[in-house]
């Protein structure tokens, strides 16, 4: 099954990335049916004599054995006792033909009684006007259901608290309690009071003790009127000891994962330290922290010798409403990550404990992003790539839809070798800033400043620290602030040295309609070339330092500083729908062709291209107005 003469799978030191799957061939299956008139966990996993539940069927499992769970929903923690042997010896998880096994990290309960002995008012004394018609119920939860974990004791934060500015940070998400509650599959809000409920419906409150939970239903209705679920569990499938490997988990939907929020990185789907996993076809929906983990979860473990890390597949899966980090990596190398839908990310706004993400990964090597779409992430970045990274390659992604988010990507502490990011679209970036902070500049106040303030923010890649970063025939458009940004950071002292953001290269992207700028780099230590520039606002073309800042056009670029000598500004309409995935868009003047870069022989398509083709990501479409689709995934295969 591999791919060595794929284009798009070409890292940037030239070698092509290490494929190392294999077709399965497994020499036992076992099956479990919790529908069965016959199932029991006493059984041998036959078909007419299946197991009960997935975790019975995780102790049996051996070496070349394949896991097929028949349709059904099951309210457990699948924790494997052993991995496979190599890539030929897997053991695997799998969805019977396809039916809809559902893993959830909930139970069902429904004894609610009417709560009392709570004022509902805000301050010291109880207002019935206000609180007129304000129906509360409340739930006393049941030991058998919690035994071992009760998210509604724990509080979201785990116990590095290390980077956290508190004077920056509202702290409610964080103490808030793990547990999560569902009304007909729908989460509820959670207060940090009582009194609370009165003024917020659809919500809960967890009592100090976390034994009992009281909720609001919207319109104040009656609980035995809906299913509730409430989260007892803190994952839906993890090793209860580290570093099995060889594991794959296919086709299974795993919800309701009561997480904490990261570091430890712990997933509603944890690899807990292990490589060679391949996930894929899976659906994670609403985990309170994290969705997937994939690497050695925290960098308090102690180093072990000879430890192998990541080299694990995730594919084709969809993560929806992960609170804080879609999928998270520490040390992970080889890592292949495609065909993912990550939508909803960050809900719980945690992002100043600098973990959130769509994909959050520390010290990744050697590894390739491709055909994934991330969109809706709250406050956070959809692509995180966190100190010392190399030989990575990101290609043909679509990043949209940034909801008070900084940036779509943010490469950071980065010095070494180079890392391709090419052939992305790269698509609306509200900024995450404090908009009252922005001062007024009335008259002629505003038109001297010698360096520009650091808000407002939004930005389609945030480069700090980082040196020799390759961005090519990428599409960047519609961020608050400029598609990129840069910035030294000279005392954040990695390995050897600090940074410096020199040697970045922007070859043939288009940048379209950016706020107030295209690209604003710290130094003119960077090379740009062929980059085609649409509805930009005067001065879109910035160099930092050193002071005075320069906001320069595209004459001025070109003379002062050498750059894009090939690069071009043209009338351009481009319109993207979000939720169909399609683009329109409309060539008013043609696009010149510029020199391919030598490291990117594909566009975003995974066409080939030549020695000559146009800035932005795509080869084919030059000229008039089109529509198409530019979901990249391949689903299929």
């Amino acid at each position: 099954m591999a791919k060595k003469l794929d284009p798009t799978a070409q890292l940037p030191n030239g070698e092509m990335f290490e494929f190392w799957e294999v077709p399965q061939k497994y020499h036992r299956e076992i099956h479990v049916d919790n529908k069965h008139p016959l199932a029991s966990d006493e059984n041998d996993g036959t078909a007419s004599k299946p197991l009960k539940t997935i975790n019975a069927a995780a102790q049996m499992a051996t070496p070349g054995t394949r896991v097929l769970i028949h349709g059904g929903t099951y309210r457990e923690t699948v924790q494997p006792a052993r991995g496979g042997t190599g890539p030929d010896e897997m053991i695997s998880y799998e969805a019977h033909q396809g039916e809809e096994v559902i893993i959830k990290a909930s139970v069902e309960v429904n004894n609610f009684k009417p709560s009392l002995g709570w004022r509902k008012s805000r301050g010291f004394r109880e207002d019935p006007e206000k609180t007129k018609g304000v129906k509360i119920w409340e739930i006393e939860l049941d030991p058998e259901d919690f035994k071992g974990y009760n998210p509604f004791c724990a509080v979201n934060i785990l116990h590095d608290r290390l980077f956290i500015e508190y004077s920056k940070t509202d702290m409610t998400s964080y103490l808030n309690r793990r547990g999560m509650v569902f009304v007909d599959g729908k989460p509820m809000k959670q207060v940090p009071l009582y009194y609370m409920l009165s003024e917020n419906e659809n919500s809960y409150w967890v009592e100090a003790n976390g034994q009992k939970v009281h909720i609001r239903l919207a319109g104040d209705r009656d609980p035995k009127d809906y299913t509730i679920e409430l989260t007892n569990r803190e994952q839906c499938f993890a090793p209860k000891v580290p570093f099995l490997s060889y594991i794959r988990v296919k086709g299974l939907t795993l919800a309701h994962a009561a997480t904490g929020a990261p570091v430890p990185q712990r997933g509603a789907l944890s690899c807990y330290r292990g490589h060679h996993w391949i996930i894929e076809d899976c659906t994670i929906d609403w985990a309170n922290g994290t969705a997937i983990d994939c690497g050695n979860e925290c960098w308090h473990h102690t180093p072990i010798e000879g430890q192998i890390i990541g080299h694990t597949i995730i594919r084709r899966n969809t993560i929806k409403d992960a609170g804080v980090c879609g999928i998270a990596g520490l040390h992970v190398a080889n890592m292949l990550i495609e065909d993912n839908y990550i939508v909803g990310t960050g809900w719980q706004r945690m992002e100043l404990s600098w973990e959130a993400g769509g994909i959050k990964f520390h010290f990744s090597t050697n590894s390739l992003f491709r055909r994934n779409v991330i969109k809706e992430c709250h406050g956070c970045d959809a692509l995180w790539l966190d100190v010392d990274n190399h030989n990575n390659r990101i290609t043909s992604n679509v990043f949209i839809d940034g909801i008070n988010s900084r940036e779509h990507l943010f490469i950071e502490c980065t010095r070494d070798d180079e890392n391709l990011i090419d052939n992305n679209i790269i698509w609306n970036v509200e900024g995450r800033y404090d908009a009252s902070a922005v001062p007024e500049e009335p008259g002629s106040s505003g038109w001297y400043k010698t360096t520009e303030r650091d808000i407002p923010n939004g930005y389609g890649i945030y480069v700090e620290g980082s040196d020799r970063i390759r961005m090519v025939n990428n599409l960047i458009g519609k961020c608050k602030k400029a598609g990129f940004f840069a910035k030294v950071v000279a005392f954040r002292i990695q390995m050897k040295r600090g940074g410096t953001s020199r040697e970045n290269k922007f070859f043939n992207n288009l940048f379209y309609d950016c706020g107030e700028a295209a690209v604003i780099i710290p130094n003119q230590h960077n090379s740009l070339e062929g980059n085609a520039y649409s509805k930009m606002p005067p001065g879109y073309l910035r160099v930092m330092y050193p002071e005075p800042e320069m906001c320069l056009d595209l004459a001025t670029w070109q003379e002062f500083c050498g750059f894009d000598k090939t690069g071009c500004t043209r009338d351009l309409e481009i319109n993207i729908n979000s939720d169909d995935l399609t683009m329109e868009i409309e060539f008013k003047e043609e696009l010149p062709e510029v020199e391919s870069d030598e490291k990117v022989s594909t566009d975003y398509f995974g066409n080939m291209v030549g020695a000559r083709r146009i800035a932005g990501p795509f080869s084919t479409i030059t000229e008039g107005k089109v529509r198409f689709s530019i979901d990249p995934r391949k689903l299929d295969e």
